[in-house]
């Protein structure tokens, strides 16, 4: 089973109210989801999403997770994430930053088989540029101009 997944995250503020969005594909079903945190970091609505995506899949999948964060792209492709986990998310004597959602997401990439690819934020991408404009909707949402 193929599924394609486009996910993005947005924040007012470093720290700030947050949201995240994410699109799954299946064949010619779609299903979008999207949620929010009152005080959050953009990184941590990135990884929200790709995890929050994935952990709707019911069983084990092959999947192309599409994100513009290089943050997560590069943290899993390059595998700095199995270097923190291998040192116990410890990297110059401090902890790595949001090890609660690396975490989480571990136990999805044992799970599945997941691609991860980068993509050009705010360009041309329809799905990526969906998935911000539900991550926008959630903060506005939560910060009360929604």
């Amino acid at each position: 089973m193929e599924v394609t997944i486009y996910t993005d995250g947005a924040c007012s503020g470093n720290p700030g109210p947050g949201g995240w969005g994410a699109i799954l594909k299946y064949g010619d079903a779609e299903k979008e989801i999207s949620g929010g945190e009152e005080s959050t970091t953009n990184n941590r609505m990135e990884l929200l999403a790709a995890i929050s995506a994935l952990e709707m899949l019911r069983r084990p999948c092959s999947v192309a997770l599409y994100s513009d964060s290089r943050y997560l792209v590069d943290s899993v492709e390059k595998g700095w994430l199995l270097s923190w986990e291998k040192n116990g998310f410890v990297r110059k004597s401090k902890e790595v930053p949001n090890t609660d959602l690396w975490k989480r997401l571990l136990v999805q990439l044992r799970t599945h088989t997941v691609r991860f690819v980068w993509v050009k934020g705010h360009a041309e991408n329809p799905y990526n540029n969906r998935c911000d404009e539900m991550a926008v909707r959630e903060w506005k949402r939560i910060k009360g101009e929604g």
